[in-house]
């Protein structure tokens, strides 16, 4: 059925009028995330930043140098609107390397040497099971986000259509689509990424990329959670770029969250 109300918003130059049955079939689901104003969180709770949630029998997640990985984020789905095909329950976490690239391998965006990602399907409620005696640093140098400070996050279910900057949309109208434009074809651009945005923290949907989107046809992947920058949690990927977590889609559904492409960009 169509979204109306997403019809309605869909305010796409008179130029692109004709193309808003096809751009409204690219209609998607995802879940939209707020950050909320910093404060104590619980182990279990979704956040940027703070403690992770970490059995007792979990060692802290480390680089091949030994060094500890960053706590990034958590996402508890048991807190989550649902959405297919990503889990109903279940503590997701993402912890990154404290370097100029922030655990970022450039030639391989797989390699979780210096990222990780950890799924804890059924999460222990008994905080003596927990890692609760953890240590907060304060000698960090290069990070996007400050890990001492937790930022609770809230949720909501959404939908968008594609937007340029994922390559869904060059699949969909053609690499050359705006090009058939002739002079308009940069006003016109801009002006359907104003119309069509898909910046923001969220899991699932569209995404949002300042540079290109590392993903290759061939080889599609879900997104599975994108970490933007956000100045109310003072959270900067190098110069206002935006972080992302991939999955194929066989990996989501069998929960196996050991082959996910961590990548960032930015102006």
């Amino acid at each position: 059925m169509m979204n109306n109300h997403l019809f309605m918003q869909l305010n796409l130059p008179p130029t692109l009028e004709p193309y808003r049955e096809q751009l409204l079939a690219t209609r998607r689901p995802y879940i939209r995330i707020t950050a909320q104003p910093a404060r104590a969180t619980s182990w279990w709770e979704s956040k940027v930043g703070g403690f992770p949630y970490l059995p007792n029998t979990m060692p802290y997640p480390t680089a091949p140098d030994g060094r500890e990985l960053v706590f990034l984020a958590q996402l508890n789905f048991a807190d989550m609107p649902r959405l297919e095909p990503f889990p109903e329950k279940g503590i997701l976490q993402f912890y990154i390397y404290d370097d100029d690239l922030y655990g970022m391998d450039f030639d391989e965006g797989e390699n979780p040497d210096t990222f990780r990602v950890l799924f804890f399907p059924e999460p222990v409620l008994d905080e003596s099971a927990l890692q609760t005696r953890l240590v907060p640093r304060d000698d960090y140098d290069l990070l996007p986000h400050h890990p001492e400070v937790s930022h609770p996050l809230v949720f909501e279910p959404a939908e968008e259509v594609a937007p340029a900057t994922d390559y869904q949309f060059w699949q969909t109208f053609g690499t050359g689509f705006f090009q058939q434009f002739g002079e308009e074809e940069w006003d016109l651009q801009d002006a359907f990424g104003r119309a069509v945005r898909s910046q923001g923290h969220k899991v699932g949907g569209y995404a949002y990329f300042t540079q290109d989107d590392p993903r290759r046809t061939e080889d599609p992947m879900l997104l599975l959670f994108q970490l933007d920058s956000d100045e109310g949690m003072d959270l900067m990927w190098g110069d206002m770029g935006v972080g992302h977590f991939f999955i194929r889609e066989k990996d989501l559904i069998a929960r196996d969250f050991s082959r996910v492409l961590y990548d960032w960009d930015c102006l």
